[in-house]
């Protein structure tokens, strides 16, 4: 079996409700059409995360939840408003004001899990696109094991198979285990960016710079392994 080239691999350590990882990622995919422009082509995988570990199964109400974790809804309503105004940048229309629910991100986890398996990165990544863009622009509940097969759906997946995967409990060790393997190899924040397993940086950074560390580090990896 041929092996990946040095330097191709990006893994991007994530949750499925963290705004600044969906903003990332259109960051990334801008840097990554400058730097095929040039010939250089990666593989991204996603890896989970789960901000709120703590989570009930079924969620909690968001306003509620919210206004507990940063002090006042006052304070939630700027975050909120911060953070579409970022959206806004990269062409994303955030509705926030639409999400009843922040919900537990096990199951999102699996589903984008089980797309890798069933598709590898590209499956994965449109499986990604989705469940945030299920959240983040439609407003709808990534907890519900129905929305979730819907986004599968829109990725190319079968719905009825991903509906029969949702309903098992299968990939959730698998996914508790990566959690956990993130967060003892220093993860504490999302988005986080690695390259061949090396950490790069964190946070959705501005394409300009992806560009110019994944260019970098590339190169650094070439001539090791030369």
């Amino acid at each position: 079996m041929t092996q990946p080239s040095p330097g191709t691999r990006i893994d991007i350590v994530s949750d499925a409700i963290c705004p600044w990882c969906y903003i990332g990622k259109r960051q990334l995919e801008r840097a990554l059409a400058r730097l095929g422009a040039e010939g250089l082509s990666f593989s991204v995988r996603w890896n989970p995360f789960q901000l709120n570990p703590d989570m009930p199964p079924e969620g909690v109400a968001r306003a509620a939840y919210r206004a507990a974790k940063f002090g006042s809804a006052e304070r939630s309503a700027a975050l909120d408003a911060r953070v579409s105004e970022a959206a806004a940048g990269v062409g994303l229309a955030f509705a926030l004001d639409r999400q009843a629910r922040t919900p537990n991100t096990i199951a999102a986890h699996r589903l984008i899990r089980w797309a890798f398996l069933q598709g590898g990165p590209a499956v994965q990544d449109a499986a990604m696109e989705a469940v945030f863009h299920a959240y983040f622009v439609a407003g709808r509940d990534t907890g519900d094991a129905g929305v979730l097969a819907d986004c599968a759906a829109e990725a190319g997946l079968d719905r009825a198979a991903a509906a029969s995967f949702l309903a098992s409990d299968a990939e959730a060790d698998a996914v508790r285990a990566a959690d956990a393997e993130a967060r003892a190899s220093g993860v504490s924040g999302v988005p986080s960016f690695f390259l061949d397993g090396y950490f790069l940086f964190s946070g959705a950074v501005p394409a300009e710079q992806m560009e110019a560390v994944f260019r970098q580090a590339r190169g650094i990896l070439l001539q090791r392994a030369a």
